[in-house]
């Protein structure tokens, strides 16, 4: 763990790996509920940072910061979200190729999988999820569609995601889900937040 100032009251903390974002993520979360981080405004995660916006005094928060044991987050930690999908993905055959097994059985490994939105951006509503395990990880397309449907599971390296929208994109589509991930008008406007569990249950076509 590597506090870095980064502003007058901004701190930038570089972490190894996405389990240790987002174990130190739940912990600033509980400190700053438990009223131990001051007036710090903004938490944000992302692959492998965490900053905090908002310190009054970023240079003894990092030294502070910098003591913690934070523990592992458990795997129950979190509230979880089931998004019914549909596997229809144009990518399906392919995935399943790369996997070295039938394409039925794509739902039931994803379906097995409890993800954890890492971080969100690229845009509103979409989460970066990990939890697929290692020896199912994907290269991207080597060309990118220039229009990606909007609700399209996605697999790309360490990451799941659902497109909020349509957008051009290369991960590897697999199936379509009709969940709103973005609506403005809903409190709040994410379904996918940091920290939130998320299980991908299947649906008829």
């Amino acid at each position: 763990m590597r506090p870095l100032l980064v502003g007058g009251e901004a701190l930038l903390i570089e972490l190894d790996s996405a389990a240790e974002v987002a174990a130190l993520h739940a912990e600033l979360l509980r400190r700053r509920d438990a009223g131990e981080l001051g007036g710090v405004r903004d938490l944000v995660p992302a692959a492998r940072t965490v900053l905090l916006d908002g310190v009054r005094e970023p240079g003894a928060l990092a030294e502070r910061i910098a003591r913690w044991e934070v523990p592992p987050l458990a795997e129950t930690e979190g509230p979880l979200v089931t998004v019914p999908v549909r596997y229809d993905g144009p990518d399906l055959a392919d995935v399943a190729r790369l996997w070295g097994v039938a394409e039925r059985e794509v739902a039931g490994i994803v379906g097995d999988t409890v993800f954890r939105v890492a971080f969100c951006g690229f845009a509103p509503g979409f989460g970066y999820l990990t939890g697929l395990p290692e020896r199912f990880r994907l290269p991207r397309r080597d060309t990118p569609r220039t229009a990606v449907p909007a609700g399209s599971l996605a697999l790309a390296g360490e990451y799941a995601g659902v497109y909020p929208r349509s957008s051009p994109g290369g991960w590897q589509l697999i199936g379509t889900a009709d969940a709103v991930l973005w609506d403005p008008e809903r409190e709040p406007a994410a379904l996918f937040a940091p920290g939130v569990r998320v299980r991908f249950e299947e649906v008829a076509g």
